[in-house]
């Protein structure tokens, strides 16, 4: 979507959305004389989603106009209502068929795609569900199950079904699916009898992660077998992997000399690419980013408040082949790189300290072997009031917390903590930098409880 058809978009939802009409007159806004996109005021959630009515957010106001609903995660306050029609899925389709076909090879191998995220008003389960049945009603060779975030449930479609397919597919969260894996191994399942392939969303993960799922499930290349998606309640599927950005991930995470300049951050984003015909994405404030989409609800220069960048397809290529490594073939599309909200971060001694740092501490081995990669960061306060960086650690299931496993959970963090993150390294004292663990058990209702998105992060809480 280039700035013509941003302006086009633009002009066309100025006279067809009545909230738009009172949101750019409440700017002083005449649309007949914004000519650059640059002079469109950008659209927020508090600004614009939380101020208009929702009918009104729509086409001609008529949310009856739309086939169905979903609803924001919740994540970052009162959930949202997002209106769906078919104008919104094709964007979306497009980026699963991508997937499925440059990846997963999904349009010649019979495949089980096995739905895993929560089921319900929650956008992730049943918008998925909607593209894979898509692809099935468009004739790829694709079956689509429906288990939801039901560990057993999903094992049990797998091993009653995943041996007549080609391939098995699990759709989910990245912490969520590495819980399945983790469960079947420890249930006997034979992961690699199911050619098992993982297609992600909603959370950064590192590449040491993607290669451990890919030992764990027994899939040969995890390149092309652990895809992640970039999408949003806001607009569906933004971007996705190819195998292009993850090559090209993988030699910036070898590369931190190339990735933090780049990025402007030692932390390792997503990567993915996108469609710039469906989504034009421009650098926001504050290295957010900002998006127009078409649809029931259109958003025209949207700030979703994502951490990212843009990055020109040849510019990324270039930079690349500079340093010594051609990343082949892949579609000639940009790339959108993302860090998550930027709000998910906690200030300790002045340093922020991401949930990305947390999670390469906690895939490192052996704290891998009992842990599930979920926690919650926060700092406290110690009986003396002194600050501590606290972290509450999910163990697998059947795990028992003992401190020897404190010990090491502590010391690997605070080891990936100096490695990523300069700002830790130098404004922390040393006597400070082990964070206090606690071990919880698996699917602890206050901090891990079933059926909702995790957060990573919480405010300052008192220590125990």
């Amino acid at each position: 979507m280039h700035d013509l058809a941003v302006l086009e978009l633009f002009h066309d939802v100025a006279g067809s959305v009545p909230a738009y009409r009172r949101f750019l007159s409440d700017h002083g806004i005449d649309p007949e004389t914004v000519r650059d996109p640059a002079a469109i005021p950008l659209m927020t959630k508090p600004g614009y989603l939380e101020r208009y009515p929702l009918a009104d957010r729509c086409r001609n106001g008529r949310l009856d106009a739309a086939a169905t609903v979903a609803l924001s995660s919740g994540s970052s306050g009162t959930p949202t209502v997002w209106p769906r029609g078919a104008r919104d899925e094709e964007p979306v389709m497009a980026r699963f068929a991508q997937v499925f076909g440059a990846g997963l090879h999904a349009g010649s191998r019979r495949t089980l795609a096995v739905v895993c995220f929560a089921l319900g008003n929650w956008v992730g389960g049943m918008y998925t569900t909607a593209a894979c049945r898509r692809l099935a009603d468009d004739g790829w060779p694709v079956t689509v199950a429906t288990p939801g975030n039901n560990v057993d449930e999903i094992v049990r479609v797998v091993e009653e079904l995943g041996s007549l397919y080609d391939q098995t597919v699990l759709l989910g969260y990245p912490p969520f699916i590495k819980n399945v894996i983790d469960a079947g191994r420890a249930w006997g399942v034979d992961w690699p009898a199911y050619r098992l392939k993982l297609v992600l969303a909603g959370e950064v993960f590192s590449e040491q992660w993607r290669d451990l799922m890919g030992e764990r499930a027994g899939i040969d290349d995890s390149v092309s077998g652990v895809v992640s998606l970039y999408g949003t309640a806001d607009a569906g599927v933004l971007g996705n992997e190819t195998p292009l950005s993850v090559r090209i991930r993988r030699f910036l995470d070898s590369r931190p000399d190339v990735a933090s300049p780049l990025f402007g951050d030692s932390r390792l984003p997503t990567l993915v690419q996108y469609d710039p015909s469906a989504r034009r994405f421009e650098s926001g404030p504050d290295r957010t980013l900002t998006f127009s989409a078409d649809g029931t609800v259109p958003l025209v220069r949207y700030h979703i408040a994502d951490e990212g960048g843009v990055l020109p397809h040849g510019d990324l290529i270039d930079l690349c082949r500079t340093h010594g490594f051609d990343p082949g073939d892949g579609p000639d599309l940009p790339f959108v790189y993302v860090f998550g909200r930027s709000m998910f971060t906690v200030s300790f001694f002045g340093a922020n300290v991401y949930p990305e740092n947390v999670t390469a501490g906690l895939e490192r081995p052996p704290v891998s072997d009992w842990a599930t990669g979920r926690f919650v960061l926060s700092t406290a306060e110690d009986a003396d009031r002194d600050r501590v960086l606290s972290v509450v650690v999910e163990l697998a299931p059947g795990e028992k917390p003992s401190a020897h496993r404190e010990r090491l959970a502590g010391e690997a963090i605070r080891a990936e903590l100096l490695r990523l993150n300069s700002e830790f390294a130098h404004y922390v004292p040393a006597d400070r930098r082990t964070p206090r663990i606690e071990l919880r058990p698996a699917g602890d209702p206050e901090f891990f409880p079933a059926g909702v998105k995790h957060r990573y992060t919480r405010g300052h809480r008192e220590s125990r």
